[in-house]
């Protein structure tokens, strides 16, 4: 028999499976690959990297000689696996081309989030004034959660290679290892936009921090431009005569000096090319 359901209805096939696998359920204590002597169960987070939610949902796949069962926790999950499953001759055939076409259309995602990515680096290069952060922050988590996908797979690709309880025949563990394969490009195609990520978000806070200091160095200037003309303010408020006041021409000369200073040091600056 070979069926997909949801992980609530597995009672509906529990004549057809190994009392151990309902305890082993039951209990919640699903790991990734478990091989047990006349059947294999396979438990992994599945992630529709079509879908920019991060949201993920198990799958578990039982197989022995006589059955080949796809069992989902939820709707999602489900949806899924009645899209890709075809009923085979054989179980091990059905199994290994499920997991086959699980992973069929991969590369095309994976290809179409490197695209955003190289966009949003045209994108903060043309305009660092936007607030990127929140958008490099979802490429991260988006990449952590494919590159934890990925490696479940190719975990779960070895140990069933090693076939220790002869379900798969050697043309099934060929496809496995071709899927592994495959596995293995998509994960390494996914470090290398992690890499990517890491370059963009180091050149966004170069950009930032460029900014920033560009925006002290023209507080720093003003604050030098006025402060000779904050000590002459504080020097004619002290309450003390002083030999200028006699002085027809001192009130004048006062301002004069003041914007000669000024303008002075906004002049050096400029020079030293400081605007």
């Amino acid at each position: 028999m070979q069926k997909v359901l949801p992980l609530d209805r597995i009672r509906e096939v529990e004549t057809s499976l190994d009392k151990r696998v309902i305890a082993y359920i039951a209990e919640r204590e699903i790991h990734t690959f478990e091989s047990f002597p006349d059947f294999n169960i396979i438990a992994f987070e599945w992630y529709d990297i079509s879908n920019e939610k991060t949201e993920t949902s198990q799958m578990l796949l039982y197989l022995d000689s006589e059955d080949f069962f796809v069992f989902c926790e939820n709707d999602m999950s489900l949806e899924k696996a009645l899209k890709i499953f075809n009923e085979r001759e054989t179980n091990e055939q059905a199994f290994v081309e499920f997991l086959s076409r699980l992973l069929k259309d991969d590369m095309m995602h994976l290809d179409e989030t490197e695209d955003r990515i190289i966009q949003a680096d045209d994108d903060i290069l043309l305009d660092s004034r936007k607030n990127h952060l929140k958008e490099i922050i979802a490429f991260r988590k988006e990449l952590l959660n494919l590159k934890r996908y990925y490696e479940q797979f190719i975990s779960i690709f070895e140990d069933l290679e090693e076939n220790e309880n002869g379900l798969l025949s050697k043309e099934e563990i060929r496809r496995l290892e071709t899927l592994s394969n495959r596995t293995a490009r998509f994960l390494a195609n996914v470090v290398n936009m992690q890499d990517r990520v890491s370059q963009i978000r180091e050149a966004y806070q170069s950009q930032i921090d460029i900014e920033q200091n560009q925006i002290m160095k023209v507080f720093t200037v003003v604050t030098v431009i006025f402060l000779p003309l904050t000590l002459l303010a504080g020097w004619y408020g002290m309450n003390l005569r002083m030999p200028e006041y006699e002085w027809d021409l001192g009130y004048p000369m006062v301002i004069l000096v003041s914007i000669s200073i000024g303008l002075g040091l906004f002049l050096c600056f400029k020079k030293k090319k400081w605007f």
